[in-house]
């Protein structure tokens, strides 16, 4: 699970504000941190990269990094935790995907993929914008696909991003 250090490493400990997490979806002891550039200047310049934890446990319910030049806002929040949130925002009449104004969350299910993406925003540097994935397969699958990939001349990766993308694609012009 992703750390209070490891937020504090994506923003190289450079903390503008904080604040008591005023929802009740996370329990009691919450609180929230965030880390912003301090030239921000206007809506599509800067970025935000906040974290919210419990005070007694430092278990870290929820990541979030905005990337105002992009017009980009990824979220992440732990697992057990989800359903909690969906029913908060329910309760507070609010569309679960919306940022802000018209700007949606993409949500993003691999600590490691916020925490690339949080690192490079906080820094100023280019990321991969695609959300990341977590198969899990067999032993005889992760075989059967790197036989068809190899087939392909292609990444075991290049050839599931090109199922996903075919996929998604045929689902969607079905839909």
């Amino acid at each position: 699970m992703i750390s209070i250090k490891d937020y504090m490493e994506c923003i190289n400990y450079r903390i503008n504000e904080g604040s008591e997490y005023m929802w009740s979806c996370y329990g009691d002891s919450v609180y929230q941190l965030d880390s912003s550039n301090p030239e921000y200047t206007g809506p599509d310049q800067g970025y935000n990269v906040a974290v919210v934890f419990d005070t007694k446990t430092q278990v870290v319910y929820e990541m979030q990094a905005w990337d105002y030049a992009l017009d980009r806002a990824y979220r992440w929040i732990h697992p057990d935790y989800v359903n909690a949130v969906k029913a908060e925002y329910l309760s507070r009449q609010i569309d679960f995907s919306e940022a802000c104004d018209e700007l949606k969350f993409t949500d993003l299910d691999v600590e490691e993929d916020i925490i690339e993406k949080a690192t490079a925003i906080a820094n100023g540097q280019p990321y991969d914008t695609r959300v990341q994935l977590t198969l899990d397969l067999t032993d005889e699958e992760k075989f059967r696909l790197m036989t068809m990939a190899h087939e392909r001349d292609l990444t075991l990766n290049q050839l599931i991003e090109s199922v996903l993308e075919t996929e998604i694609a045929r689902l969607t012009q079905k839909g």
